[in-house]
C-alpha cells in the first residue's frame, strides 16, 4: 500500500476532515421607518402560482407607458440644410462665371485698345515718313546773285 512515489514519498490513502459551513442570515442592523400612505395609493396586491407550486404574492405594477413621439416633420432638417447649401453654392458659382466673363472682356478691351493706339501711331508716323511737302530732310540754299572769286563763295 505505501508504494514509493518519485519523489520518495509514499502514497498514502488518507482521509482528509471534511469542514461544512452553514451561512448564518444577515440581520438588518437599523430598519427604515414606515411612510403611512393614503388608503386610495395602495396598489393592488397580486399573487403568482409557480410551476413547482410556490406562490409569489406582491403589488401589480403597471408597465410603464412610452412617451409620445413627437411628429417628425415631412422633411428632414439634413436635407433642407443640404437644399440650401445647394442653392448658395449655385448662386456663387454664377457670382464667379460673371467676375471671369468681366474679367475676359475687360482683357479683351484692353487689347483693342493696345491695337488700335499702335495702328494710329504708326500710321501717323508712316504720314510724317512718306509725305512729300515741307522739308526733305536736308538744308535748302537760295541761290540768287553769287560771285565766285578764286575758288571763293561770296554771297
Amino acid at each position: 500500500m505505501n508504494e514509493p512515489t518519485p519523489y520518495g514519498r509514499p502514497v498514502a490513502h488518507e482521509t482528509a476532515a471534511v469542514h461544512v459551513h452553514t451561512p448564518a442570515p444577515l440581520v438588518p442592523a437599523h430598519t427604515t421607518p414606515l411612510v403611512p400612505v393614503q388608503p386610495g395609493a395602495v396598489p393592488a396586491v397580486a399573487s403568482v402560482v409557480l410551476p413547482d407550486g410556490r406562490v409569489v404574492i406582491g403589488y401589480a405594477i403597471e408597465p410603464a407607458k412610452p412617451e409620445p413621439v413627437a411628429a417628425k416633420p415631412a422633411v428632414s432638417r439634413a436635407a433642407v440644410n443640404i437644399a440650401l447649401g445647394g442653392i448658395g453654392f449655385g448662386a456663387v458659382c454664377g457670382g464667379l462665371v460673371l467676375l471671369t466673363t468681366f474679367i475676359a472682356a475687360l482683357a479683351a478691351f484692353i487689347h483693342q485698345l493696345i491695337i488700335l493706339a499702335a495702328v494710329i501711331f504708326g500710321g501717323w508716323i508712316a504720314v510724317q515718313a512718306f509725305s512729300t511737302s515741307g522739308h526733305s530732310g536736308g538744308t535748302t540754299v537760295n541761290i540768287r546773285k553769287a560771285v565766285i572769286k578764286r575758288n571763293k563763295f561770296y554771297s
